[in-house]
């Protein structure tokens, strides 16, 4: 029967693998509900609409995701509707279900995924694909949105990799751009409403229905022509589906206090790569550093109020009985009440064992009173900077607008305050970077050093130099650039490891840290691909590929292979390679991908900004100057919401008066 626990049939294979504990369930905070609780309608339709959401990596890296965990308490709370979760098994227990006939299953319920209405897939990174293909075969559903009936499950991807979804549209019947608190709500009244009438045209008239919003692209109903040259000519909806739009539009919530989740955050049985509550204190940036996806599709800024963020944390540690609260946004401390925020917790909280953590903070946002809140009750741990570029003239092309003498500052205050530990994250690879770029890199980490010795008093500083390859994403102004390769990005490494090594006075000191340029033109592949890389993709997979976000799983030579044996055979991929997809540069005319799905920001803004990059012009934020029409607050009806309020905390705390009140609430 449909909803029916596979328990029985899971819980020996479980005795054949790692980590166990990661498909049992039953976390604190979890949710099993009925499988008919929405009952049934007179003529007895079925007016349940149930959810299986899934992050597509291991269980330790997709349960502390706010994403997946909002969407799940958002549905949870309808008393029509239900979610669950479901994660990546290993490759031991993907090779048990196999030879046991085990579909892929929830981790609440442990019910088979294929028995949901809907299937959400929160994508944060491209390099999940291929584990979305094992999830979709383990659960005995077609990998191909035109292969699947009224029985499958509709596949829904969000996410900010859903901001280009064509790489994996042959394996999506549908995908959400933007924040999916409303959206999944709306989806869920779709889906009932046509359960109710008795499913009426079936499995396309609930995709036509979707796609009529406006806000659910289905790229079954939309058509691609290519040019001689392998560039796109069109794309457009089809003709036989009348009223779907020719752009899709982006989902934004405005009110984030109205959105106040999760109020009960899962606390994992297995170790996790985040040990923490967290608490989402704003959404977006205007920062318009013109590497990051994340700033650009996310805006306008929207802050939660101190206020707000202080019922969260309060309700949050009373569910959790967790120690250390995140305070996420792509840059905290530019919260406009950071300080009354970061002291007013501290106050709350002290003499508690709580901490306070700002997973981003920004070279120019950060300060030691800021610091010292963040450690009053916790303990202290090193600090992460992101100058990003290792030469001031490379930070005016990325628009990070931090000086050298910016950077020494605020080190020189940290290691006078008593830290010892810094990390720097900067980028290999951007565009019109030179070897002297990233070379300068070791000259900032040796003065580092020597600003830290020389305010601390001590030899024992240390500063750790991580490296990231630079991609260019969708929806960026560096949307249209090229791609560094793999022997150019590991060449320019190599001369930096040297340079650092080589400095007698500092070498010691300092940590090196990088990847090597391989994964990140595979993560290019799929960033800026179009649906003929799908079949890449799929290649890759039936050749074993699974877990490509992780080292000792990822293979280059594999996807290499794949991609030139897909490209070499297929007649509508003529024109096109690796590099063509990777290491070269657009112009301004050619179609992308994604044009057709709309992020708000003006097309002709971005390309003024990538000229701008090109010409090392910076520009301002626009949360405290004048817009610079980027086109997200007009198109969309949105505005920029940031503070002061002028509130403040009150000295309510879960140790205190205020636990039963807050746990009733809850």
């Amino acid at each position: 029967m449909p909803g029916e626990s596979l328990w029985s049939a899971l819980e020996p294979l479980l005795e054949q693998v790692t980590k166990p504990i990661q498909y049992v369930g039953g976390e604190l905070n979890s949710t099993v509900k009925d499988w008919h609780v929405g009952g049934h309608g007179p003529a007895g339709e079925e007016l349940t609409t149930r959810w299986a959401l899934m992050y597509p990596d291991a269980y330790e890296v997709g349960v502390p995701n706010q994403g997946v965990m909002i969407l799940y308490e958002v549905i949870n709370e309808r008393p029509d509707a239900l979610a669950e979760r479901t994660y990546a098994v290993w490759p031991d227990l993907e090779a048990a279900l196999r030879e046991a006939a085990v579909p892929q299953f929830t981790v609440d319920g442990h019910r088979s995924v294929r028995d949901f209405d809907l299937l959400g897939i929160s994508f944060s990174t491209e390099l999940g694909y291929t584990n979305l293909l094992t999830a979709l075969d383990l659960a005995g559903i077609p990998l191909h949105a035109v292969d699947r009936g009224d029985d499958d499950p509709i596949v829904i991807a969000g996410g900010h990799a859903a901001f280009n979804p064509e790489p994996v549209a042959a394996f999506l019947d549908a995908a959400i751009v933007g924040d999916g608190e409303q959206a999944v709500l709306t989806v869920t009244d779709i889906v009932r409403e046509w359960k109710a009438q008795g499913r009426p045209g079936g499995r396309r008239e609930l995709l036509l229905r979707l796609a009529r919003t406006g806000g659910v692209y289905v790229p079954g109903f939309y058509d691609v022509s290519y040019l001689p040259d392998g560039r796109i000519q069109r794309v457009a909806p089809s003709p036989d589906a009348p009223g779907v739009p020719w752009r899709v539009s982006k989902h934004t919530v405005m009110d984030l206090d109205a959105w106040p989740y999760p109020k009960q955050p899962l606390v994992p049985l297995a170790e996790s790569v985040h040990e923490r509550m967290s608490v989402e204190i704003f959404r977006g940036c205007t920062r318009g550093c013109r590497f990051c996806q994340a700033g650009m599709i996310t805006r306008p800024v929207r802050e939660r109020s101190i206020t707000g963020i202080g019922e969260m944390v309060e309700r949050g540690l009373a569910a959790t009985g967790f120690e250390e609260v995140g305070l996420l946004s792509l840059s905290s401390a530019d919260h406009s009440e950071i300080a009354d925020i970061t002291k007013g917790l501290a106050d709350r909280y002290e003499g508690t064992q709580t901490g306070l953590s700002l997973p981003s903070t920004r070279v120019d946002a950060f300060n030691i009173d800021l610091a010292n809140e963040l450690t009053r009750n916790g303990r202290r741990s090193g600090l992460t900077f992101a100058p990003e570029g290792g030469s001031e003239r490379i930070r005016r092309v990325i628009n990070k607008m931090v000086t050298e003498e910016d950077l020494i500052a605020t080190v020189a205050a940290a290691y006078g305050a008593g830290w010892r530990q810094v990390k720097l994250y900067f980028m290999c690879g951007l565009p019109t970077e030179t070897d002297e770029d990233v070379l300068q890199i070791a000259e900032l980490a040796g003065r580092v050093i020597e600003t830290g010795r020389r305010v601390s008093g001590r030899r024992d500083i240390r500063c750790t130099v991580s490296i990231g390859g630079f991609v260019p994403k969708p929806h960026t102004p560096f949307q249209w650039a090229g791609q560094l390769g793999v022997e150019e990005t590991d060449a320019r490494l190599r001369r930096l490891r040297e340079a650092i090594r080589a400095d007698r006075r500092y070498g010691s000191s300092i940590g090196f840290r990088y990847h090597d340029g391989k994964p990140g033109i595979i993560e290019g592949l799929l960033s800026r691909g179009d649906r003929r890389v799908g079949k890449v993709i799929e290649a890759v997979w039936r050749d074993g590929g699974r877990f490509d976000g992780w080292s000792e799983h990822f293979s280059y030579e594999r996807w290499v292979r794949c991609a030139q044996e897909v490209f070499a055979s297929d007649p509508e991929c003529a024109g096109v390679d690796l590099d063509w997809y990777t290491t070269r540069e657009r112009g301004e005319t050619e179609v992308l991908p994604w044009d057709h799905l709309d992020s708000g920001l003006d097309k002709d803004w971005l390309w003024e900004d990538w000229q701008a990059a090109l010409d090392e012009t910076p520009v301002d934020d626009c949360r405290w100057t004048p817009c610079f029409d980027c086109g997200v607050c007009p198109q969309l009806g949105t505005s920029i919401e940031v503070g002061p309020t002028g509130k403040t905390l009150l000295p309510l705390t879960v140790l205190g008066s205020g636990r039963e009140e807050l746990l009733e609430q809850a």
